[in-house]
């Protein structure tokens, strides 16, 4: 008896086996790029299929009908970071990443005053040019003696606004500068 219950439990699962592997590539066939033979080798021609077939979208074709080439923003072709680099450019640098949209000076101090010093942070919030694009904070640090018993506190008054002010302003005629040669 145990011997039949085995046979029978075992062509059950033969049986379960046997069908999932039909159910399996019935899946295969339904699935998009499951069959090789039907999907081009060249990547351009899927980019160009997928599209035909709306399975895909760029982002320019978004903003305008006519599809042009790629856009890529370098840190030299950005108005705004270039712009802040050359208002603080003065300052020594401690951090700079153009991907993370972030700007951090070194502490700078006048030769006068080698007991106060200034640290600027600048980050990116958008590559337009407006006012709100840009998120600075000041930092003042006054020291007793050389970097003794220094007190270090964040400005929100005049310097971070003429800053805020020269680095737009700055922007602006570098994005008509770069209109005019476009133009040429």
């Amino acid at each position: 008896m145990k011997n039949i219950l085995k046979i029978v439990f075992f062509c059950i699962l033969a049986t379960f086996f046997l069908n999932s592997c039909g159910g399996i590539q019935k899946a295969a066939k339904k699935i998009p790029g499951g069959d090789a033979s039907k999907v081009p080798a060249d990547p351009a021609e899927r980019v160009k299929k997928n599209l035909e077939e709306g399975r895909g979208f760029r982002i320019m074709d978004l903003a305008d009908k006519k599809p042009k080439g790629g856009v890529f923003d370098f840190a030299s072709s950005n108005e705004l970071w270039r712009a802040s680099l050359d208002v603080i450019d003065f300052m020594p640098l401690s951090s700079v990443n153009y991907s993370g949209g972030i700007i951090i000076s070194d502490w700078y101090s006048s030769e006068q005053n080698s007991n106060e010093s200034i640290k600027v942070s600048i980050r990116f919030l958008t590559n337009e040019i407006r006012s709100d694009a840009l998120d600075i904070k000041v930092f003042n640090r006054k020291c007793l003696k050389s970097l003794i018993n220094c007190k270090i506190t964040s400005s929100e008054g005049i310097v971070v606004k003429e800053l805020k002010k020269e680095i737009l302003k700055k922007a602006s005629i570098y994005k008509k500068e770069n209109k005019e040669k476009k133009k040429n």
